[in-house]
């Protein structure tokens, strides 16, 4: 089993950013709780502050997916959904990381 990776593309409602990021950050501090998930982020498109991926790392594709089916995941995410315009996300199998030099010598 290899790590995997998915980015959601989301833009949210006008005037909506505010509350999609708080919102987003609590059920992120709850989701990296749960067996599997590695690390998460939130990053806004610097040209058009309503457009943000959510990145996030899991272990394998099982306990995403497994997540992905849980009442859980819908309870933690339900507001944010009722904040968006759109969302669309993929899912990547991770091949190969390579950090900077920087932080292979901490």
């Amino acid at each position: 089993m290899s790590r995997v990776r998915t980015v959601l593309a989301m833009r949210t409602r006008e005037g909506c950013e505010e509350r999609f990021e708080a919102e987003w950050l609590s059920a992120a501090t709850e989701i990296r709780t749960l067996d599997g998930c590695l690390h998460q982020d939130l990053v806004r498109d610097a040209d058009d502050p309503r457009s943000y991926l959510i990145i996030s790392d899991w272990a394998d594709r099982e306990r995403l997916d497994a997540f992905g089916r849980s009442e859980h995941r819908d309870r933690l995410l339900r507001i944010i959904r009722e904040l968006r315009e759109s969302a669309h996300r993929h899912t990547y199998q991770v091949l190969h990381s390579v950090g900077s030099e920087a932080e292979e010598s901490r």
